[in-house]
């Protein structure tokens, strides 16, 4: 009955509004849209510049040559620190391809145990000592020879002893005292008419006194053969020249612990 008397009064159960102003609302919104929109498009396409694409670079390749010194320098680094190298395990160059195992040395006399031999007689008398006994033998051998020719020491005499005949010398025996070679030593003599040496100076050294003491003794020795001899002749006349001693090898030389003897 209460639907039927609200029918009658013309009035509805449910107030419907107007719609005029929810689609007000929807215009609004849809033209705030389409602004927000059109800003975005002009701040991201026109203000901002637009994104450009950079291609990646080209892939390069870079040869290491052994034709210069970098490159020479290079190789030897990277042959010298190279890891599999130093990680490998490389098997020296004297082993056997097969090692081995090895085993625990087990002493001979362990298994089986030594026989020991009965100890030889004491036997208290002596053996006679041989008339030979066991040595090397002796071997002869030839003196050395030398190998320069033996130059023996030669004297000269000056033209002024010519006249005094020929010379008999004493047979020469010269020891030096110091290693080095002596040099020519030369002495102003004095021969009277009997061919005896009166005086004996001298004039020069060979760098030896030693040497040259016995080259002065030497000469005093020397006697000279006149061809005629006059006893009535004047010993106080005295002929005046002067004798050079050349040297040979023929001159011993010191033995070399000795000190040299000082000049």
């Amino acid at each position: 009955m209460t639907n039927s008397a609200a029918e009658t009064d013309g009035t509805l159960l449910f107030e419907w509004a107007s719609p005029k102003g929810e689609k007000f609302l929807i215009s609004i919104f849809l033209v705030g849209s389409l602004l927000l929109h059109a800003l975005a498009f002009y701040l991201f396409r026109i203000i901002y510049p637009s994104a450009i694409a950079v291609l990646p670079p080209p892939a390069r390749v870079n040869f290491i040559a052994p034709n210069s010194e970098e490159g020479r320098t290079l190789l030897r680094w990277i042959e010298a620190e190279d890891p599999a190298l130093a990680s490998a395990t490389v098997r020296p160059a004297d082993t056997r391809g097969r090692a081995l195992p090895k085993v625990a040395h087990v002493p001979s006399y362990v298994v089986q145990e030594p026989h020991l031999k009965q100890a030889p007689p004491i036997d208290l008398v002596p053996d006679t000592p041989s008339d030979f006994p066991a040595g090397p033998a002796p071997i002869a051998r030839k003196p050395a020879e030398a190998a320069w020719p033996k130059l023996p020491t030669r004297i000269s005499f000056s033209d002024e002893l010519k006249g005094f005949g020929e010379i008999k010398l004493t047979p020469p025996q010269f020891t030096g005292s110091t290693g080095e070679p002596p040099e020519n030593v030369e002495f102003r003599i004095g021969v009277n008419n009997h061919g005896e040496v009166r005086y004996c100076f001298r004039l020069n050294s060979s760098g030896d006194s030693a040497l040259d003491e016995q080259a002065r003794q030497w000469l005093v020795r020397t006697r000279f053969q006149p061809q005629t001899s006059s006893p009535a002749a004047d010993e106080r006349t005295l002929g005046w020249g002067v004798a050079t001693i050349e040297w040979g090898n023929d001159v011993t030389q010191p033995p070399r612990n000795s000190a040299p003897v000082s000049r």
